[in-house]
């Protein structure tokens, strides 16, 4: 049962801007009757003027609203679409390209993959946004190339099923082959699902080994969802990302480092790492985990800029050793 005001239904202070309006009208159109203009002004409690105004809105972002004229007139929502277009803004349709295509170029485009499909939806999407943006959309695609990244290639129907199985908390079984080849099978509790440095990662509770345990989801096969639930752990970290990170850092130093240039030039250099940057006064502090100091050095050479190395102090006495090397070279 609609209220009567459906803005009750967005705002309960009854002020509500234009977009709460388009909104609230969608819901009601939505609901696939055919409703008076009257009706609908007084539902949305605003005058015909300003209905009028939002219907034009709603068909200028795609949406197909039949009107008819006359006594016995009505509005609604022209039956037969299976999606409706996207509410998105300017900014958001062109992050979504941009998001799918470098999605799309990320991985090996093997069948049923989360880049497979960000390709094809990449050749589709413009279809579903509203009118104003397909011209925009259309030529960023016509004047837009992406480099292909090689990486392992993640299944879509997986990623999809432990959502579903984290959402319902249900037991999941899976083979898996780890780094060094070997393969077992494992039946599992899943929490969260996990983007670091172009893998995609799982975070659950191990069964077998009654403990927890990170899998890189494309070494997944045979992913199946248990009619078996189970009742939520405690999370062993303060989020999945930090216990990842504290699983592929175990062997390396933490170094924070801060260096007198801007955070943009800071993370190009630093790109394709796990690094934590914050802006300071006429700078950037860096926070990475290293196999060793040596490591560091190319890049803080290329960024050309001043730096200061807050911890480790073993790193500070090792590149003071350096330093006087190379000035006696």
């Amino acid at each position: 049962m609609w209220p009567e005001n459906v803005l009750d239904f967005w705002d309960a202070g009854g002020m509500a801007d234009v977009m709460q309006r388009a909104l609230a009208l969608l819901v009601l159109l939505q609901s696939g009757k055919a409703f008076s203009g009257e009706e609908l002004a007084a539902r949305l409690d605003v005058p015909p003027r300003t209905l009028r105004r939002d219907i034009n809105r709603l068909r200028g972002y795609g949406y197909p609203v039949e009107t008819q004229p006359g006594p016995g007139g009505y509005y609604r929502l022209t039956a037969g679409r299976t999606m409706p277009p996207l509410l998105l803004d300017d900014d958001e349709a062109i992050a979504t390209l941009l998001g799918l295509a470098v999605l799309g170029a990320t991985g090996t485009a093997r069948e049923g993959s989360l880049d497979d499909a960000a390709t094809r939806a990449y050749g589709k999407v413009d279809q579903f946004l509203p009118k104003r943006l397909r011209p925009r959309a259309a030529a960023l695609r016509a004047g837009l190339e992406t480099t292909p990244t090689p990486t392992a290639s993640t299944s879509a129907q997986a990623m999809s099923t432990l959502a579903e199985a984290i959402a319902g908390e249900r037991v999941v079984t899976f083979e898996y082959v780890g780094a060094a080849g070997q393969a077992s099978t494992r039946t599992a509790e899943p929490y969260r699902q996990m983007h670091l440095l172009l893998h995609w990662y799982l975070l659950a509770w191990d069964t077998g080994k009654r403990d927890w345990r990170v899998f890189r989801i494309d070494r997944l096969t045979g992913l199946r969802a248990t009619g078996q639930t189970f009742s939520a752990r405690p999370l062993p970290a303060e989020s999945g990302i930090e216990f990842l990170r504290k699983g592929v850092h175990r062997n390396r130093q933490r170094v924070v480092v801060t260096i007198a240039a801007p955070m943009p030039e800071v993370a190009d250099a630093f790109s394709f790492q796990d690094v934590d940057l914050t802006a300071t006064d006429g700078g950037t502090r860096a926070v990475l985990m290293v196999d060793s100091w040596q490591w560091l050095l190319p890049r803080l050479a290329f960024l050309d800029a001043d730096f200061t190395v807050e911890a480790p102090a073993e790193l500070r006495s090792a590149l003071r050793r350096f330093g006087a090397r190379l000035g006696s070279a």
